[in-house]
């Protein structure tokens, strides 16, 4: 059974920063691209970025390049993402998703993912 467990969300004033974790179980983590996303409130889940297998390629959403950065340590079975210079829009439950057996890091539509966490609620107060 397929598990992610994402932490580290919290409140946190504009400009700071922080990272997430998603802890995987379940599957051969490796073998697998991760993404995140996020959901505000009354909107549409939002694609953050995405990495590949290996982690040697990553893709991110327009509103958060050179902001924040997606990691993973494959021998952890752990998904990260470090944001800086949060921004009061950033405000949201972030999610990691399972993309199975995929190659590279160019998904970015929610229905392309077959597992997802609960979510860990991140918010920017102005």
């Amino acid at each position: 059974q397929v598990q992610l467990v994402e932490s580290g969300g919290g409140l946190v004033q504009a400009g700071g920063s922080l990272r997430l974790s998603c802890a995987a179980s379940g599957r051969t983590f490796s073998s697998d691209a991760m993404g995140w996303f996020r959901q505000a409130p009354g909107k549409e889940r939002e694609f953050v970025g995405c990495i590949s297998r290996s982690g040697s390629s990553t893709y991110y959403a327009d509103s958060v390049k050179g902001r924040f950065t997606i990691s993973r340590d494959n021998r952890r079975n752990t998904l990260y993402l470090q944001m800086n210079s949060l921004k009061p829009e950033d405000t949201a439950l972030y999610y990691c998703a399972t993309k199975v057996g995929a190659y590279g890091s160019g998904w970015h539509i929610p229905d392309e993912f077959d597992y997802w966490g609960q979510g860990t609620q991140v918010t920017v107060s102005s």
